[in-house]
């Protein structure tokens, strides 16, 4: 099998793995617990609040997964992080002259 192949099956592994941690903390409970924290007609605000809470470290735990995909099956490419990083840590040539 190719490594477009296996990669696009890893990123599919790990949308699913996205949906999986969805639906566990909306079976524990957590999103209605959220949104009854919150006072009378902010409920839509807990839930986003919620929603982003408890996806950042799935999204996180994604994104590592996706790195260590590519990096054993050799894929090259640019992510645009690291581009951005990379042009901030370098001092503007207008600054230098």
């Amino acid at each position: 099998m190719n490594n477009n192949t296996l990669h696009h099956i890893a990123t599919g592994i790990g949308f699913l793995f996205l949906i999986g941690w969805y639906l566990l903390f909306r079976k524990l409970g957590f999103l209605d617990w959220s949104t009854m924290q919150m006072p009378s007609g902010y409920e839509g605000s807990g839930l986003m609040l919620a929603i982003v809470i408890m996806m950042t470290p799935a999204f996180f735990i994604w994104s590592r997964f996706n790195r260590f995909v590519e990096k054993k099956l050799k894929i090259k490419g640019v992510y645009y992080e690291d581009s951005y990083y990379k042009d901030s840590a370098k001092p503007d040539k207008k600054d230098r002259d």
